[in-house]
């Protein structure tokens, strides 16, 4: 008796240990994945973020830029003027102007440009979330995911018990759940990277040999993007799942849907390419 009286004390301080710990991840960290998913213009405007991109012209990222695009002209310069002394085949310099002017004042107005691309993608992913806000009354969001996967799991509150199948499955969802917020914070780090870098990218386009330094910065941007579309879309088919039953059917569909929030860059990757956010 009093055997089992010490098994069933331990038992229960390992589930309170382990209640404090779930809890703890779902009250402190979730509340930040719908901010670093759904990324917008929003991460533009930081104010020291502005102040390394260069609000103008001779400031900032923007004034290496520029440093950059007079070393492309005379590079270009000295380039043309040895072709004519080794008869070398050289770009036409009116066609080589126009591009320098055409891509210098893209590269000035990257910052413009940057807020459109941003909040185009973060419009689409909003869309689709408020076309399943409209069907299940229900805000499309990583909180109100979380709080139903918990009401699902433990029905009217019930105390954790981590050796059943739902303490299993709460403790599979929380970590993977945990996972996802290093992933998306490594995300959100590398597409104010290649924000940073745009000027550079944009003036890449001048010459022909360096062009290729654009096409992967915006096939990268472009993976890094539309992660938050195809979140969106797994978001809206998770709450599509019936959780009335509370069966073990929509438990495990739940872990299958974060399963695949975790795998949404590698299904980016397989179809466009990028680099990887896996942790």
């Amino acid at each position: 008796m009093e055997q089992s009286n010490v098994t069933q004390t331990i038992l229960n301080t390992i589930n309170y240990i382990f209640e404090t710990l779930l809890s703890s991840i779902d009250n402190r960290l979730y509340g930040i994945l719908d901010d670093l998913t759904f990324v917008s213009s929003d991460i533009l405007h930081d104010n020291y973020f502005s102040k390394i991109f260069g609000t103008s012209t001779s400031n900032g990222i923007l004034l290496i830029a520029n440093s950059l695009l007079l070393a492309i002209l005379l590079y270009f310069a000295i380039k043309y003027f040895i072709s004519h002394i080794t008869y070398m085949e050289s770009e036409k310099p009116f066609s080589f102007i126009f591009k320098l002017i055409i891509f210098g004042i893209c590269m000035n107005f990257s910052y413009f440009l940057l807020e459109k691309f941003l909040d185009l993608f973060y419009d689409i992913s909003l869309s689709i979330q408020n076309i399943g806000e409209s069907i299940f009354q229900k805000n499309i969001s990583f909180s109100t995911l979380i709080n139903t996967i918990n009401s699902t799991i433990y029905i009217g509150g019930a105390s954790i018990n981590i050796f059943s199948v739902n303490g299993l499955l709460k403790g599979t969802l929380t970590f993977t759940l945990l996972s996802l917020v290093f992933s998306y914070s490594f995300r959100y780090i590398m597409i104010k990277v290649f924000v940073l870098i745009s000027p550079f990218a944009i003036l890449s386009l001048c010459l022909d040999n360096t062009s290729w330094f654009f096409k992967a910065w915006i096939k990268n941007l472009f993976s890094l993007l539309l992660i938050q579309i195809i979140v969106s879309l797994i978001l809206v088919i998770l709450f599509s799942v019936n959780t009335s039953n509370n069966d073990l059917f929509s438990k495990f569909i739940y872990i299958g849907g974060i399963y695949a929030l975790i795998k949404a860059n590698s299904f980016v990757r397989e179809f466009i390419g990028g680099i990887s956010t896996n942790i």
